[in-house]
């Protein structure tokens, strides 16, 4: 496999930098909804810690994935679609990139209004992107939990597209994301 795309297949980098972030993504997901549930505690402090230090690694990868998008060709459509089915996957794909830079950057606004540092795996902390302000910690929180929303009906829209490609479709959509899946056929 080579590390670029090609014309029928995503590249090694490509690949890898998606399955990292689904990772990452799910896991901050099911963080999140955890630990806005916990009292205020020890625990609930390291479990939001830890959320802001993925969050900061998502941003960067998506940076480095943006660049990577930007400077690689995108392999053709594995088959026919339709044009709804073009638009609306690149609707879901160009709002995922919004959402997942947008995320990130409302914690780390809520965090600086809320006047809580976003510290990085203890290895350093970023600068406060605006001053302590209650009713803007309030604004940040709210975009950043609606946010989260749209990225999970991303994600289902997402992974019911590649679903209905391998299943209904019998396409190699999804084999061509997937490290070591050959072609059919």
């Amino acid at each position: 496999m080579t590390l670029r795309n090609t014309r029928d297949r995503w590249g090694a980098v490509a690949q890898g930098l998606h399955w990292l972030l689904a990772i990452l993504i799910i896991a901050m997901v099911g963080l999140g909804l955890y630990m806005v549930e916990l009292p205020l505690g020890v625990r609930m402090l390291e479990l939001y810690a830890l959320h802001k230090s993925i969050g900061v690694t998502i941003l960067l990868l998506m940076a480095v994935r943006l660049a990577w998008r930007l400077t690689n060709p995108t392999p053709t459509p594995a088959g026919p679609m339709k044009a709804y089915e073009r638009r609306l996957a690149t609707a879901v794909h160009t709002l995922f990139y919004v959402v997942l830079f947008a995320l990130p950057i409302t914690g780390w606004l809520m965090s600086s209004a809320a006047n809580f540092s976003v510290s990085v795996f203890g290895l350093f902390t970023l600068p406060d992107l605006v001053a302590p302000d209650k009713a803007l910690e309030e604004r940040f929180k709210a975009a950043h939990r609606w946010l989260g929303w749209v990225l999970i009906g991303l994600f289902v829209l997402h992974v019911a597209g590649a679903l209905k490609h391998h299943v209904m479709d019998r396409d190699d959509t999804l084999r061509r994301m997937v490290p070591g899946w050959r072609p059919r056929g």
